[in-house]
């Protein structure tokens, strides 16, 4: 069986994704949608360009959606899509705000479709084996985790979407892995939290108005907590995750690419990615550049450095499988009903709420429990 694509947003990692399905034997991408480069992607991958979303949606040589449009884009396709009865691919994060996930959730369980969160560190060699770490007990309970994904962007010839909050929702939303990564690890979103930051250093016309600096503290159940922190406004860049247990800890460098286990005074190291090469890759960027080196700006004629190649073509080979019938893991089914992508927003809302009102804000206020 052949599992046919139809791909909303064929922009830089569209494209991508569009190119790695086509590589797959057992899928086709049948048909693109996107004003800007629908027809030029098209060509390049032998397949249809359609004139509308509604045209993709109601093809009967659809039967899975991938959308990868920019941030604010995301709600339409996938509910159209789902009332036609495909199955949805969506690209993080799945929306910008709580009500708009929860409705896009609801659409997709009321006409019985799968609707997988492009949350791709989930796919990180690491963050699986820390996962399978701490569930096999080595670190003992958790109690504490710290991210950080921080840099310093220079003024860019042209200012992003990605920069405009409306847009993109800022470095909170569209740099949404680290929070979603947090709460797999914790087991589920914190009872509370609280959001501190500003735009310090890129006020102007030539730049964007998010926030380049954000601290969030969160307080989950069971006395355990995490910090987590964001922004362009740092000079000595950082990416990571740091896991603490109650026997051990555990490491996981965006950085430096790789990870650390330490237990009894000991550490044991393992890939961050799948191979070696990627892994170095990955650190060579980083230190190429005193920009966040995860920050990806391009067009559909980009292509992805290797590490980001090797965690797409993971993500994608995944979700064909799954169009093939594959069983997920318990811990892997929120990702596909868009419940832990919906939970990563109530958190975000969440952290917005405390930022502006100035105040500690509780989970229930966002999810109404």
């Amino acid at each position: 069986m052949v599992v046919k694509y139809g791909v909303v947003g064929v922009g830089y990692f569209g494209a991508e994704l569009a190119r790695i399905l086509k590589r797959l034997d057992d899928a086709e991408v049948t048909v693109v949608y996107d004003p800007d480069n629908g027809q030029k992607i098209a060509n390049e991958l032998g397949c249809d360009a359609a004139a509308s979303l509604d045209e993709l949606v109601a093809r009967e040589d659809v039967d899975t959606v991938v959308v990868a449009t920019p941030n604010y884009l995301h709600k339409e396709p996938v509910i159209k899509a789902a009332q036609h009865g495909k199955n949805v691919f969506c690209e993080k994060p799945i929306a910008l705000s709580y009500e708009d996930c929860d409705e896009m959730v609801r659409a997709c369980d009321e006409n019985r479709v799968t609707f997988m969160a492009g949350h791709i560190m989930n796919f990180f060699h690491g963050v699986q084996r820390a996962k399978e770490l701490i569930n096999e007990g080595v670190i003992g309970k958790v109690l504490y985790c710290h991210s950080a994904r921080n840099g310093w962007e220079d003024v860019q010839p042209s200012v992003s979407w990605k920069k405009i909050r409306e847009k993109s929702g800022g470095h909170l939303y569209h740099h949404i892995h680290e929070l979603d990564c947090v709460q797999f690890i914790m087991g589920g979103m914190p009872e509370a939290v609280t959001m501190t930051g500003g735009n310090v250093a890129h006020v102007g016309e030539n730049f964007g108005d998010e926030d380049d600096m954000l601290f969030i503290n969160a307080e989950f159940s069971d006395n355990r907590f995490a910090v987590m922190e964001w922004g362009s406004a740092f000079h000595w860049p950082e990416h990571y995750l740091l896991i603490q247990g109650t026997k051990g800890a555990i490491k996981l460098d965006m950085f430096d690419a790789g990870c650390t286990l330490k237990v009894d005074g000991k550490e044991e190291h393992f890939l961050l990615h799948e191979t070696k090469e990627e892994d170095d890759n990955r650190t060579s960027i980083y230190h190429g550049t005193e920009m966040d080196g995860a920050i990806q700006y391009g067009n559909p004629d980009k292509i992805p450095p290797l590490w980001l190649q090797g965690v797409m073509n993971k993500e994608m080979r995944y979700l064909n499988e799954l169009m093939h019938g594959m069983e997920p893991s318990d811990e892997f089914r929120p990702l596909l009903t868009g419940e832990a992508a919906r939970a990563a927003i109530a958190t975000a809302d969440a952290c917005t709420k405390s930022r502006f009102e100035n105040r500690k804000v509780a989970l229930s206020e966002i999810i109404g429990k």
